[in-house]
């Protein structure tokens, strides 16, 4: 499934920043909003592992849900009440509700441009901001094509208010004075060029069907807020691969490998592990300069944590660092539980007409320039 002209990495990033300290993810969060505190490392009991003793991680998982990367609100703690998380679902889910409502076939004209979709909620969900953001008021999809999930994120069964935990307030840090330089220069020169949207090599990546929108293939791998949060993990002593439901992308992630040199660079970088006990540590950098993970540069550098927390749950943790991009490192931490559901194909170019448009507009744009 693809939804065509949606910028949902500029829609996700439209909704957060700000700062903080950012050490590496931790285990158990303290219940205000602390950073989760490291407990003594424990073997899950009942986990499956593979021949050789390490946890097992092969199986398809998914990390779609309705909480934020970044917290919303001033002041709320990252674990929050199961009242509280029972209310952000029941919201979310009658905003759902409304979008697959029929339309009124009597309805009158829209004004000029679209206009923005009414919430059925006193004030708008996480994800009918992104949705907003993402669509435009002209809109895009009803709910019969999306897929994001309708739970808050759960950790050790405790109810979570964003995916970031360090800093302690659940915001990324803010950018430094290099990057919003950086950030500034990439935006006028596409404005100058005419719009990412108005020239076949400025279409953002996930339009051109190289990486997925909303940084699921990752690292870090984000929730989309949209459809196709799926993943598939195949293992082996030397290498595992982690295969993203959207865009097909695969992470090779060689164990016990060094990076290249630096001149090599990847999409997604170049992803290295290791084993600490029974967590999976994942190390990888050497990504390239058009990655620009929420403005990222070529000094991002990415830590991942798997582990089991039983035996249908991984546990995901990150650490995101560049210091050309953000003040300090910041962390997060997700549960992906274990579904029975296959991974679909994700047919990116069939019937995405977009790119042929784009050159018949400047075909006949020139002609009439004659």
């Amino acid at each position: 499934m693809k939804i065509v002209g949606y910028t949902l990495a500029a829609a996700v990033l439209a909704l957060g920043a700000a700062g903080a300290q950012a050490p590496a993810p931790a285990q158990k969060p303290a219940a205000q909003g602390a950073a989760p505190a490291a407990r003594p490392a424990a073997k899950p009991a009942g986990i499956p592992r593979t021949p050789d003793g390490k946890p097992d991680f092969q199986g398809n998982w998914t990390n779609a849900t309705i909480t934020p990367l970044e917290r919303l609100g001033q002041g709320r703690p990252l674990v929050i009440t199961e009242e509280a998380a029972r209310d952000d679902e029941v919201k979310t889910q009658a905003a759902i509700d409304a979008r697959e409502q029929d339309s009124d076939p009597n309805r009158s004209a829209p004004p000029v441009g679209g206009e923005a979709r009414k919430s059925p909620n006193a004030e708008p969900t996480y994800l009918e901001r992104v949705w907003q953001v993402g669509a435009g008021v002209v809109g895009g999809y009803n709910a019969f094509w999306i897929d994001p999930g309708d739970r808050v994120l759960r950790v050790d069964g405790q109810p979570r208010s964003s995916i970031v935990i360090d800093p302690p307030d659940g915001r990324i840090p803010a950018y430094t004075p290099e990057a919003r330089e950086r950030i500034a220069k990439v935006l006028a020169a596409r404005k100058a060029a005419g719009g990412e949207f108005d020239h076949p090599e400025l279409r953002p990546l996930a339009e051109r069907c190289i990486t997925s929108f909303g940084n699921n293939a990752g690292p870090p791998m984000l929730p989309n807020y949209f459809y196709n949060n799926n993943y598939s993990i195949v293992q082996s002593k030397d290498t595992i691969v982690i295969l993203t439901e959207m865009v097909h992308d695969a992470r090779v992630i060689r164990m016990g490998a060094q990076h290249p040199p630096s001149s090599l660079r990847k999409w997604f970088g170049d992803s290295i592990g290791r084993w600490e006990g029974d967590t999976l540590v994942v190390d990888t950098t050497n990504f390239t300069d058009r990655t620009r993970f929420r403005g990222s540069s070529e000094k991002l550098h990415v830590v991942e944590r798997f582990s089991r927390i039983d035996a249908r749950t991984v546990r995901y943790q990150f650490t995101v660092d560049d210091p050309e991009t953000w003040t300090k490192p910041w962390s997060g931490e997700e549960a992906w539980p274990l579904t029975e559901s296959r991974l679909f194909e994700y047919a990116c170019h069939e019937g995405n007409y977009a790119m042929t448009n784009i050159m018949r507009g400047a075909r006949l744009r020139e002609q009439n320039k004659r």
